[in-house]
């Protein structure tokens, strides 16, 4: 068994989930012939704003725009507030921390989404330091972002394990070394639970 004495979190699907049915808001918003290119668009608007490059704000605009939706552009961007961290999880981190254990928040988000978080729900408080993506200018899956925060919190991959909802995401942070396992937080608690105790990560 690896020693580990540093756990990188992923945010969307381990540490919280979304609260609403944004998915079928936003197909409220245009003809339901039109929902699913319609949704395709805005995240791909989203991705370069991910890495810091662009105004999120003014990328989804554009997409209303381009598709006459009926939504305006403060109702959209409430879907992005529309989310609530899992008091068990942020528990469990709070106690790997008190046993000694490094833990970092490492998250893909556009400005918008990370002053939610960071500034207004202070998930910064959380966490010995946090690490998204439009700070870093990289993005998971590509493991260059997994390297850049191996040398922020100056420890080996070796010693390290990455949680994430995502299998590309999980191939890239193995690819930079780190262990790395998958988990959803809608496969329940003592899964999660489970897996930190693989490797010798005990929460109560």
């Amino acid at each position: 068994m690896p020693t580990i004495d540093t756990v990188l979190f992923d945010a969307d699907g381990v540490i919280q989930q979304g609260t609403s049915d944004w998915r079928g808001t936003l197909s409220s918003f245009v003809e339901p012939a039109e929902a699913e290119e319609f949704i395709l668009d805005l995240m791909a608007s989203e991705a370069p704003t991910l890495t810091g490059k662009g105004d999120f704000r003014e990328a989804l605009a554009e997409v209303l725009q381009r598709w006459s939706s009926t939504g305006t552009l403060e109702e959209v961007l409430q879907l992005w507030h529309q989310f609530e961290a899992d008091p068990v999880v942020v528990g469990w981190i709070q106690q790997l921390r008190a046993a000694g254990i490094g833990c970092h928040l490492a998250t893909n988000q556009q400005t918008y989404r990370r002053a939610i978080m960071h500034d207004e729900r202070r998930y910064g408080d959380w966490f010995d330091q946090t690490f998204y993506s439009c700070d870093l200018g990289l993005a998971k899956p590509d493991p260059a972002y997994f390297t850049a925060i191996l040398t922020a919190v100056d420890r080996p991959g070796t010693s390290t394990l990455f949680i994430d909802d995502n299998e590309a995401n999980i191939k890239g942070a193995r690819d930079a070394g780190l262990h790395a396992e998958l988990y959803d937080l809608s496969e329940g608690h003592e899964v999660l639970r489970d897996l930190l105790a693989k490797y010798g990560l005990t929460v109560v």
